[in-house]
């Protein structure tokens, strides 16, 4: 039997939790036990929780997304824009190119995404109020730091990505440098095609 500390008591509370109700356990694929989110340990059997949540194909469909590789699916080149570029330079370049997302470069490593989202939340409204755009860097109202992909993840990854984080796009980098992005709508392509 498992000691009951604070973590296991608030498990357990979680677990025990209405219809509804935040539940953030991780259920043990071993020994079904619902552990706190994010351990790395199952806490009644001992068994590696830190890979439970890679996605496994369990029908011939699904073997079709955990298996192929990012690499195999059609992505579109990255639009590329310099961390001190001006944010109306970049909404200009946006327009222009009809896209919905820039990657954020220093020198040639990602730092950044600026999309129409951000342009939004960011700049919209009283968030944007009395902002020179002219002036102002991209790097101040960009995402820093971005969820990536690389070429050898898998379809699922990518899926499972965009749910958990709610993004329409990702980057596909080699060694932080991008490659490509990867779009819901790429995603959906391959799935649209498999299915015909």
């Amino acid at each position: 039997m498992t000691e009951q500390t604070n973590d296991r008591v608030r498990a357990l509370a979680a677990a025990a939790a209405p219809e509804g109700a935040d539940r953030r356990v991780m259920v043990c694929p071993v020994c079904g036990y619902e552990n706190l989110q994010g351990d790395d340990q199952c806490a009644n059997c001992g068994s590696d929780l830190r890979t439970s949540d890679i996605p496994v194909a369990s029908s011939p469909f699904e073997r079709l997304l955990v298996d192929v590789p990012l690499r195999a699916i059609e992505t579109r080149r990255p639009f590329v824009v310099s961390h001190d570029a001006t944010v109306a330079d970049v909404l200009e370049q946006m327009r222009m190119h009809e896209t919905a997302d820039v990657l954020v470069l220093q020198g040639d490593r990602l730092v950044g995404i600026f999309t129409e989202r951000d342009a939004l939340l960011k700049l919209a409204g009283t968030a944007g109020a009395g902002r020179d755009l002219a002036r102002l860097p991209i790097s101040e109202v960009m995402t820093p730091d971005p969820v990536v992909l690389r070429a050898e993840d898998s379809v699922a990854v990518a899926v499972q990505k965009m749910a958990v984080g709610g993004f329409r796009h990702i980057p596909l980098v080699d060694e932080g440098r991008p490659i490509g992005i990867v779009s819901a709508t790429d995603i959906f392509r391959h799935i649209l095609r498999l299915e015909a």
